[in-house]
């Protein structure tokens, strides 16, 4: 699975990236340290002062010898996929026409003012997780950047990542769904997301009890062809082993395939907790 890059030479998108299938010593370390949107917050605090959380230098398994996650675990939906998260001891489920990757693999999103191209820039994304899946990976493809690259804008993703450090599940809800919007759909521009300023409770059909949030921008600045708005949503919980953790899933927005609110509510519902988590 090669290193996506930015979907256009501005960099306004920035495209999901794999991390761990190109790089096998960077696995990203989850922090709840995305600044809040919400509950008193604003969208610059939620863009952050930093290029956002850096790879770190721990080795994680090397994608060609890890097996797909959920290939062996059973839906709690018949006919969906399994999506399993062993770092964080977490799994969901996402309808067939998703694709799950390699559980390995850290997807997220690059700060749109750093130049991919500079290796001292390499592992410095604004936000990432793992236990992904994606829906339509090739749903819009841009215009050949300035580097000559060709890199398909996917309709939706979703995955789990660490909170560490957060005071609570709300904080972790409003604080992930916002930065995945912007990340995903709005940067640099802060003033187009709208974001729940506070969390409301919510307990998957597992049992697994949290907090949700929405996040969604609204005429967001249009760089190229793929350029859409985007929502996102989080979902703030507690694994087995007490640690604070993060499941968002996000898409594009006021687009005619754009998925359904009612599905992703369907999605979230089938979060829950398994095995052992490798990280608390």
């Amino acid at each position: 699975m090669p290193l996506r890059e930015p979907s256009t030479g501005t960099g306004r998108r920035a495209k999901a990236v794999a991390v761990a299938a190109v790089v096998t010593v960077l696995a990203a370390v989850g922090v709840a340290g995305a600044p809040l949107l919400g509950g008193g917050g604003t969208a610059e605090e939620a863009a952050g002062a930093s290029p956002g959380p850096r790879a770190s230098a721990s080795a994680s398994a090397s994608p060609s010898t890890t097996p797909r996650a959920g290939a062996a675990e059973r839906p709690t939906v018949p006919g969906w996929k399994v999506v399993v998260n062993p770092e964080f001891g977490t799994a969901f489920d996402v309808p067939p026409e998703w694709d799950v990757e390699d559980p390995a693999a850290h997807y997220g999103f690059r700060d749109s003012a750093i130049d991919p191209d500079v290796p001292a820039n390499w592992g410095k994304f604004i936000v990432l997780a793992s236990g992904f899946a994606s829906l339509r990976d090739e749903w819009c493809v841009p215009d050949i950047d300035t580097n000559g690259r060709v890199v398909g804008t996917e309709l939706a993703g979703a995955g789990t990542k660490g909170a560490k450090g957060a005071p609570d599940t709300d904080r972790v809800a409003v604080n992930e769904a916002a930065v995945w919007v912007y990340g995903g759909y709005t940067q640099p521009d802060k003033k187009s997301i709208i974001s729940d300023r506070t969390a409301r409770p919510y307990t998957t059909k597992s049992g697994v009890k949290g907090s949700i949030a929405w996040a969604r921008s609204r005429n967001a600045p249009r760089k190229n062809r793929c350029s859409t708005d985007g929502k996102a949503v989080a979902f703030g919980f507690r694994n087995s082993a007490g640690g604070y953790v993060a499941w968002v899933l996000y898409g594009a927005a006021g687009v005619r395939d754009e998925l359904p609110d009612s599905t992703v509510m369907r999605i979230l519902g089938t979060v829950r907790l398994h095995g052992t988590p490798k990280k608390g």
